[in-house]
This record gives C-alpha cells, sequence and structure tokens, in this order.
C-alpha cells in the first residue's frame, strides 16, 4: 500500500518519521501561522502566539504523561547528549558519587561524561554479554547522588519494560521511547529526552524534573546549563527552537486525539510482533540481537547468516521503498527503527520481504 505524498517507509534510527498529519499541518502553519501573517520561525519567542504555542506544549505533555504536581518541564537545547554532561555538573557534588547502569551505548556516553565531572559507580553492566539485556533489579549505593539509566537503547534493541525501583533519585534517558507508552513520572528525579524519535525534528531536548531537584543546582552554574535558571524562565531564557518545540506541540495533540500511550503502546507492540515474529520464525536465518525479555518495541536489532547475505538483504529491502535499515557497527545487520508514527504497513511489507529473502537464501 502506498503511503502518502510518495514517501517511503523510513526506519531510520533518528531523526525519525513523523505523523503525516502534523506535517501537513505544518506546512499549512508554514508561511502563516493562523493569520499571525508570519511563520513560526520568524515570530518572537516573547510574543504572545509563541507564548501560546509552547503553554499549550507543555499542558499537552503533561496530560499524556499524567505529570504530577511538583515537577517542571524545561525546553532545552543540545539534545540528550548535552543532558549527559549538564546531570553530573548540577547534581554530582564534591565528594559525592553517582550510580550508572550501563545498559549499551548511549548508557556508556552518558557515563564518559560524567566521569569528567566527578566519581561514578558502575552498579551494572551488560558488556560481557554484548548488551542483550537488562537488568530485573538494580542493586544502587544508599548514598548515589542519582541513579542514572537509558531506558531503550537504539542501537542493542534492548529496553526495560517497567520502571526501575531505586532507594536514591533516579535519572532516566527516555530520548528512544518517550511517549511509546505510560510511564510513571513520580518514580523518575529527572527525565531527560531528545526530540527526534518520538516528538518531534532535532533541536530541542525536554527535560521533566523534580522541583525538589531544582532546589540542588550550586550557585555560579553557566546561564545556559542552569535548570533553575531555566525553569524561572520557562524555558525563555535565550532564544528557544521555536519551530521544533511548535512540531512537538502538534505531536502532542495527534498522540492525545489518538488515545494517549495505552493506546499508543498497544499499537507499537503489535508493530514490534510482526517483526519479532518474523525473526523467531525463520528457523535461525535471522538472530534476534536482545533477550527475548528486553526486547525493544523501538528498534528490532536482527542479524543475518553473513555480511553478503546482509548486504543482499538491504539491496531487495531499499528496492522495495524499505529505508535505513543497515544496522549500527558495533552489532551489525539490520535495524528497524519503528518509532511511534512509523506505520504498520511498513512492519507489515518488511515481514513479507524478510520471509521470501530467507525462503530463497536460507
Amino acid at each position: 500500500m502506498p503511503q502518502p505524498h510518495g514517501r517511503i517507509y523510513n526506519f531510520s534510527a533518528g531523526p525519525s518519521t513523523l505523523p503525516v498529519e502534523v506535517l501537513e499541518q505544518a506546512r499549512e502553519d508554514l508561511l502563516n501561522y493562523q493569520g499571525t501573517g508570519m511563520s513560526v520561525m520568524e515570530m518572537s519567542h516573547r510574543s504572545k502566539p509563541f507564548e501560546t504555542i509552547i503553554q499549550g506544549a507543555e499542558a499537552d505533555l503533561r496530560s499524556l504523561l499524567a505529570i504530577p504536581e511538583g515537577y517542571r518541564v524545561l525546553f532545552l537545547q543540545g539534545g540528550a547528549s548535552l543532558q549527559f554532561s549538564m546531570v553530573p555538573m548540577t547534581f554530582l557534588g564534591q565528594g559525592q558519587t553517582a550510580d550508572y547502569v550501563l545498559t549499551g551505548t548511549w548508557g556508556k556516553k552518558a557515563i564518559e561524561a560524567a566521569k569528567l565531572e566527578g566519581d561514578t559507580r558502575v552498579v551494572w553492566d551488560g558488556k560481557a554479554d554484548g548488551y542483550r539485556t537488562v537488568p530485573q533489579t538494580i542493586e544502587a549505593s544508599s548514598d548515589a547522588a542519582y541513579v542514572h539509566t537509558t531506558s531503550n537503547e537504539t542501537i542493542q534493541g534492548v529496553q526495560f519494560k517497567t520502571d526501575p525501583a531505586v532507594s536514591g533519585p533516579l535519572v532516566c534517558d527516555m530520548s528512544s521511547d518517550i511517549l511509546s507508552r505510560p510511564v510513571d513520572v513520580g518514580r523518575y528525579a529527572l527525565i531527560y529526552a531528545g526530540a527526534q524519535k518520538n516528538m518531534g525534528p532535532a533541536g530541542v531536548a525536554v527535560v521533566i524534573v523534580r522541583e525538589e531537584m531544582l532546589a540542588k543546582v550550586p550557585e555560579g552554574m553557566h546561564p545556559m546549563l542552569d535548570y533553575r535558571l531555566q525553569a524561572e524562565n520557562d524555558s525563555l531564557y535565550n532564544t528557544p527552537p521555536c519551530w521544533s518545540i511548535y512540531v512537538c506541540g502538534l505531536v502532542y495533540k495527534h498522540l492525545l486525539k489518538e488515545g494517549g500511550l495505552a493506546e499508543r503502546a498497544r499499537r507499537n507492540q503489535a508493530k514490534a510482533d510482526v517483526l519479532y515474529r518474523a525473526i523467531d520464525e525463520s528457523g535461525g536465518f535471522y538472530k534476534g540481537h536482545a533477550d527475548f525479555a528486553a526486547r525493544s518495541t523501538m528498534n528490532v536489532t536482527f542479524t543475518l547468516p553473513s555480511d553478503d547475505l546482509t548486504k543482499a538483504f538491504l539491496k531487495e529491502a531499499e528496492a522495495r521503498q524499505l529505508d535505513g535499515l543497515k544496522g549500527h557497527r558495533s552489532v551489525g545487520g539490520c535495524r528497524a527503527s519503528i518509532y511511534n508514527a512509523f506505520p504498520k504497513e511498513g512492519c507489515d511489507l518488511l515481514a513479507e520481504v524478510m520471509r521470501a529473502f530467507a525462503k530463497e537464501n536460507g
């Protein structure tokens, strides 16, 4: 079934597919946003129209995630990668230690940044097994400044299926699965996420932070790296990524209209099931990287019997308008990233191609 506007099926790990309805609305507003006579990309971030945009986006995000009282929502720049540094710069004080759970590449990058700021401790590391799973329990230190997790690893394709329980403040990088399912925000001291997987275009990172954490922000922070200052200025200390925030707001409204995160989780699982079934029923021709219990609903990673077969499969997939399936070099094989807006029809077609290719080459 062809997609509207001649679009292909984009399995890219990010930036990723956005809802067609959202793109169409953004196109409609591109030159003249709701009669203002200008684009969102042209209007002042201090203007009433943009104030309505950013406040509406925050309200809808709060509704989607059922964010409790006592949390601030920030729209910041620098992506999740800046948060790798900003979190320890702020909350890892002298004489303190932060605990990190390493479930894959992005968790590793987060701790590498934290080590530049202070003492860290790895309380769980999946490296020995090739990062194929996540811990069922986390034995965090009782005196940890915070405990850092990565909810979904895009490269290895492993995901926490529940919100972890830890004794200290829990910090989580949710960049690649935020808004893909309900989460208990109240368990977390701070959540951060780059937008370009499930929320919108690249350029903005969302931070959801408990107000009591803001009280711990030390004096003398650089202004752009000061959570408290950003909160005091409602994410408008400087010119924010206005267009990215606007598109995020459209995505939030789209998700609410389609039934919220419980419905989104149901649809995402159905998409992932199509691909994992094709892997499991291939008689070993395709091998999933992640252990069964930790399989990601966002990034389906798998290998073929040889590099030559992988190249041939990717060529066949591209001929069927299935793009972005090459796996990361650290894992190899293939990776199908099927974030929120990715259509189920693309998963059905990929599974069809997988079965036909295995039959011809197995």
